[in-house]
């Protein structure tokens, strides 16, 4: 699922380009159906059609599972190891590796176009619906328009449903029968309306673009958005490494940008292969501490921090993509033991007490928790990996 703050611009929606897409033009809350009249009203002073107006609002309907959704909405509270080995299975490479080929003029296109390889796209079309085969059964305008109503996060949903009224105006869409995730993605990468409708691209040649149901619209249409996200060509993204035991640790993470040569000065070596020159920007990763697997990230890696904001997810679709380009299996290491979801929450109210910002005690492992993690291994004298363990929250 994606889920991130844009700023993409539509002139179909009547934007012009200083208006950011976030936003809220009416009031949430209320009458559902006078909120669908509303929207009617303000899509037509949009100069939206009338037919794919009516269309939309009809189709319409208010949907508490949607809701349920909404506010359980789960984390990535496993590892990276327990995620990555249970998300990047057998299967999965080994077809990968037959979509490659079968799809080999497409993703030849996108790369040519975008500079987005094939295994990139792949990774990303496999986390999101399993190359396809779970792609949702929610009715996306009802979600939309669910969410749309809802006051939580009504600048977020709002756009997107004005921007399902477009491609429902485009004949891309039919609002009847169009289904996907709960919070309005459709297709096999799982895109946002206003996403398909900005960077849409028709793969096949037949004048629509189906990412739900064509393959090659999907692939093109995903090389797009990743392109747009920043991608630079001919660059890796993530690349396996070994590090001495003596490794300053808490120069990892990703706030503490360095360069390749800096950590190679600190004896970080690629496992297989060769790194990026010296001068190239990179970040030392450690998903479980320093004795667990150990990565290199580049700028590329950024564009999976668009897409997803679990670290967990970043983490694992960004690995999926070097294998599917050939890369070995990781040398998992040994971590340390992590903390289950009890100790974790223990711990950020500890780091509060001691005038940390972990983001509330929630039980995740973030950013915030993690620079905190390492701020007090640091003050303690601990290997400062960012990895809390039990260690640790005895110690404090």
């Amino acid at each position: 699922m994606r889920l991130f703050i844009r700023v993409a611009v539509s002139a179909i929606l009547g934007l012009t380009l200083s208006t950011p897409v976030l936003a809220q033009t009416i009031p949430c809350g209320g009458s559902f159906s006078g909120f669908m009249g509303k929207v009617s009203a303000e899509a037509a002073r949009r100069g939206l059609p009338d037919n794919a107006i009516r269309a939309v609002v009809a189709a319409a309907k208010q949907d508490p599972q949607v809701l349920r959704f909404d506010r359980a909405q789960g984390v990535f509270r496993q590892t990276f190891l327990e995620f990555s080995q249970r998300a990047i299975s057998a299967s999965r490479l080994r077809i990968g590796v037959e979509k490659t080929r079968e799809f080999s003029t497409v993703f030849d296109r996108a790369q040519q176009e975008f500079g987005v390889p094939a295994e990139v796209i792949l990774a990303f079309w496999a986390m999101e619906t399993d190359y396809g085969v779970v792609q949702g059964d929610f009715n996306t305008v009802s979600a939309l328009a669910t969410l749309a109503h809802d006051c939580r996060r009504p600048e977020l949903f709002q756009p997107e449903l004005f921007a399902t009224i477009a491609l429902t105006a485009q004949g891309d869409l039919n609002p009847a029968t169009m289904t996907g995730a709960w919070a309005g993605e459709i297709g096999m990468v799982q895109m946002l309306p206003e996403d398909i409708l900005e960077r849409g691209m028709d793969g096949d040649g037949d004048g629509l673009v189906r990412i739900k149901s064509s393959e090659p619209d999907a692939i093109m249409t995903a090389a797009r958005l990743v392109a747009d996200l920043g991608w630079v060509a001919n660059e890796p993204w993530l690349q396996e490494v070994t590090a001495p035991n003596n490794f300053p640790w808490e120069q990892a993470g990703y706030d503490r940008p360095t360069t390749v040569g800096e950590l190679q000065q600190l004896g970080v070596r690629a496992r297989t292969g060769s790194l990026m020159g010296p001068d190239a920007s990179a970040t030392l990763l450690l998903p479980q501490g320093r004795n667990g697997p150990k990565f290199i990230t580049y700028r590329n890696y950024n564009v999976y921090r668009e897409w997803n904001h679990s670290f967990v997810y970043q983490a694992t679709v960004s690995y999926m993509a070097t294998r599917l380009g050939g890369a070995q299996r990781y040398d998992a290491g040994s971590p340390d033991t992590g903390l289950n979801g009890d100790q974790m929450v223990q711990l950020q109210r500890k780091l509060e007490g001691l005038g940390h910002d972990v983001g509330g005690a929630d039980g995740v492992l973030g950013a915030k928790t993690r620079a905190a993690v390492r701020a007090e291994q640091l003050r303690l004298g601990m290997p400062a990996d960012a990895w809390p363990t039990p260690e640790l929250l005895d110690r404090l």
